[in-house]
């Protein structure tokens, strides 16, 4: 039992020390050695759990579309309206690019693939926007002026083009770069009251107060 804790404890180091040098360095630059120097274990104890650096960053990877599934999949079963929450999850989802190295990694390693992976953060959150937008859209939230297949594009390009601004800069992904995106944008969405920042406890971080609703307009 204490060898098997430990086993976990390593792996565990190693990926946290490998998420925090693919978010500082990229996949290329980085070496296991310095990977495994950073987590404070031999390179045997991280071949033992990795096979390779491509094995070490498959499972940032995996890691970081967990903890973002978490996001999602609450707004997913939260109750209507679903444009709220899709604004809500938003705002969670870049808490967790400012304060979670292993999601900021793992958004990282799927950009610098040629082919980012089918399952990977991108490819998750990707399917989570259509998905909510596709719910307004039935709950009759959405505008005649725009569809849910377009709407969806340029709420994908635009937070994704935060996260990679936001690794040199993160104001970008700061509340306030979000609820000015928003302000100009769900009034083209919906007439429905929808606020520009996380409210109620639902998808929201953490000590952060509701701003007032936006005035939606026709």
């Amino acid at each position: 039992m204490v060898q098997q804790e430990r086993a976990v404890r390593t792996r565990q180091a190693l990926l946290r020390a490998a998420a925090e040098t693919f978010d500082q360095e990229g996949f290329t630059p980085s070496g296991l050695t310095g990977i495994s120097d950073r987590a404070g274990v031999s390179k045997g104890a991280l071949h033992f759990h990795f096979t390779n650096k491509a094995g070490l960053a498959k499972a940032v990877e995996k890691e970081a579309g967990t903890t973002l599934r978490a996001i999602t999949d609450q707004a997913l079963t939260g109750a209507p309206p679903a444009l709220q929450r899709l604004v809500d999850a938003t705002h969670a989802l870049a808490a967790l690019l400012r304060e979670d190295v292993v999601v900021r990694a793992g958004f990282r390693l799927c950009c610098e693939r040629i082919r980012p992976p089918a399952e990977g953060p991108y490819a998750q959150w990707e399917r989570f926007v259509a998905r909510m937008l596709e719910r307004a859209d039935a709950e009759g939230a959405l505008t005649h002026a725009v569809s849910a297949r377009e709407a969806g594009q340029a709420i994908v390009a635009a937070t994704t083009g935060f996260e990679l601004l936001g690794r040199y800069d993160r104001r970008w992904l700061s509340a306030p770069s979000l609820t000015a995106f928003w302000s100009l944008l769900l009034p083209r969405l919906t007439t429905e009251p929808v606020r520009d920042r996380p409210h109620s406890g639902e998808i929201a971080e953490p000590a952060q107060a509701a701003a007032p609703a936006v005035a939606a307009r026709s």
